[in-house]
């Protein structure tokens, strides 16, 4: 933390609603990196599930195959296999643009709460990373 320069004081008074903003800015932040996490974690889901659907196509329709479902493997004709990649690769799309929605919230509120800080702290505050 830097000290201010001999012969500067700091004549901002911080008031409750601006700590109340600072601290919802604070959450947000700590919501967005969740957001990231999670998405990330869905994105290399998503991979893995396009990766094993090509190479589930390669193999035989009548062959059966291994799928987990809950804890369990069930075996499952290939184009059962296949449908069923499809409806998960559907759900994994469907989640990942609902927290892609979420983090354009969160960036949109964030980036207020910055102008709104900046405007009234200036250099007195930093809520850069």
């Amino acid at each position: 933390m830097d000290l201010l320069p001999e012969g500067k004081k700091n004549n901002i008074q911080v008031l409750y609603e601006d700590q109340q903003k600072i601290n919802e800015f604070s959450k947000l932040i700590m919501r967005k990196d969740t957001i990231n996490q999670e998405l990330a974690h869905f994105k290399q889901e998503k991979g893995y599930l396009d990766d094993v659907s090509l190479e589930i196509e390669l193999i035989d329709e009548d062959e059966q195959i291994q799928y987990k479902i809950g804890e369990a493997f069930v075996f499952l004709k290939q184009s059962e296999v296949v449908e069923q990649l499809e409806k998960d690769a559907e759900v994994l799309d469907a989640k990942i643009d609902e927290l892609e929605d979420s983090e354009s919230e969160v960036d949109s509120r964030i980036s207020d709460l910055k102008t709104v800080l900046y405007a009234k702290f200036g250099d007195n505050i930093n809520l850069e990373r």
